[in-house]
């Protein structure tokens, strides 16, 4: 039982050296600024500003609430075990082990510091060099990011996707609903290389393609960005389904082009035209405000990073399936041998690495 005692102990000495990392007193008090301003007469005239407000009040008060939870369990722990007899030993070491992993988690999560790191985000995936193969990996790559949303409790959606004409896809966008979305994708961002035998060569030769994974932070609500209409080029088309086959006989789909910076976004996922133009803007504003952001401040290049061709010399992680099989993160160095799970969403030691190494570094 002593034993169990002293790991809880040192649970509660990392979850109290953890709230006091990431100032939970400080965000307390802030809730109560912020629930006494919703509370002054008024509050309601300005509807925008008052539901922003009431957002930030919404996950500040959700994220003061869990890091609270953890400590009072921590401690309740703690308590019991103190004046247990033998017979409960096994219950108190089980939950011992289980807050041993919330404790984990949390740690992981503290990492996550940045502005936006809490808020949903935008992932595109766009097929690089390697023709075919590439436009096949990209589409491995879709699945993989979808199986760890999955698998993480995001809520995923894709809002466009276009197809490669022969197999796999050029290029797709999808939004990621959850909490520190962002955050955790920020490991992903970059240029991926796969080297395998491929099934499109008929003299089954190995070849090496690559994908590009970009990342937004889909902060909606708070972009103060104004899109002037004579700076945009609107198209539309029809939506289609995979295999090219058209879900929406009418011109559903927008596609906006922001003619001084030559960005582009496309939505199809909405049911009506109006709604894709209006999320299509979203995307553009949060891509610009992305870009406004890293002009600002050198520092952030960091988050978005050089835009890098997709080809080589440009990785920041390799997917070997033959000679041998190894995934390897070119920044962190972690390698994981088992290639079909990491390809089946277990991304958990590579974002943990990254986490862990920016904030060391």
């Amino acid at each position: 039982m002593e034993n169990t005692i002293n790991q809880l102990g040192e649970y509660k000495r990392q979850i109290d050296e953890l709230m006091a990392r990431i100032d939970i007193a400080g965000k307390r008090e802030l809730i109560k600024a912020l629930e006494a301003r919703a509370s002054e007469a008024g509050f309601w005239d300005q509807p925008d500003a008052a539901q922003r407000t009431m957002q930030q009040l919404a996950k500040l008060k959700a994220l003061a609430d869990k890091w609270r939870s953890l400590a009072e369990r921590i401690a309740d722990a703690i308590e019991l075990a103190e004046i247990a007899d033998a017979d409960m030993e096994a219950e108190l070491e089980a939950e011992a082990e289980a807050l041993g992993d919330l404790v984990e988690a949390m740690s992981l999560q503290a990492m996550l510091s940045g502005d936006y790191d809490g808020e949903d985000a935008i992932v595109a995936i766009h097929a690089g060099a390697g023709g075919v193969d590439a436009q096949d990996w990209a589409e491995i790559m879709e699945r993989m990011y979808l199986r760890w949303m999955e698998q993480n409790g995001y809520k995923a959606e894709i809002l466009d996707r276009s197809n490669g004409e022969e197999a796999g896809l050029k290029s797709v966008t999808i939004s990621v609903k959850g909490e520190y979305a962002f955050g955790y994708l920020q490991s992903e961002e970059g240029v991926h290389r796969l080297v395998r035998l491929s099934p499109f060569d008929s003299a089954n030769r190995r070849h090496t393609s690559f994908a590009k994974v970009e990342l937004w932070p889909d902060i909606q609500s708070d972009i103060e960005i104004e899109v002037d209409e004579k700076d945009v080029r609107i198209d539309t088309y029809r939506a289609s389904g995979a295999g090219g086959q058209h879900v929406q006989k009418n011109d559903t789909a927008v596609r906006i082009t922001h003619l001084p910076t030559g960005v582009v976004v496309q939505c199809q996922n909405q049911r009506s035209q109006a709604q894709n133009r209006e999320r299509a803007l979203q995307i553009l504003k949060a891509r610009l405000f992305e870009m406004e952001r890293e002009r600002q401040e050198a520092e952030m290049a960091a988050l978005k990073g050089e835009n890098v061709e997709a080809g080589w010399g440009n990785q920041i992680r390799s997917y070997v399936l033959h000679p041998y099989q190894m995934v390897k993160d070119h920044r962190t160095s972690v390698e994981v041998g088992n290639t079909t799970a990491v390809l089946d969403g277990r991304l958990g030691d590579f974002i943990e690495a990254y986490l862990r190494q920016k904030v060391s570094g």
